[in-house]
């Protein structure tokens, strides 16, 4: 039913593999929270890169992950590309400052 005969360099590798995944997601998701396109997108296409184990165990080619990688530079690049669509930079939002404005005389 179940192999127990463990490979201590592959269990190193796939513990190894899942932190730096786990690391990229981390780093991914900041830079879709600043609105980083370009880094969002890099970031992104390590990610699939690490998680290429997976790819690799269903098709048997390597060579796929490179395709997932493109694929997912381009969709989280798109994705932060709309998302700046609906909100103005940060430089263009007026900033609360704490400090008072001017009194209206007419209030």
């Amino acid at each position: 039913m179940f192999n127990l005969n463990l490979s201590p360099w592959i269990a190193i590798g796939v513990m190894a593999s899942t932190a730096a995944t786990d690391a990229v997601y981390v780093m991914f998701t900041g830079a879709v929270s600043a609105r980083r396109r370009v880094r969002a997108a890099s970031w992104s296409s390590v990610w699939y890169l690490l998680s290429a184990f997976a790819v690799i165990s269903y098709t048997r080619n390597p060579l796929y992950t490179l395709f997932a990688a493109a694929g997912s530079w381009i969709g989280a690049f798109c994705a932060v590309t709309w998302l700046n669509r609906s909100e103005p930079p940060a430089a263009m939002v007026p900033q609360r400052t704490g400090v008072p404005g001017p009194i209206d005389p007419a209030h």
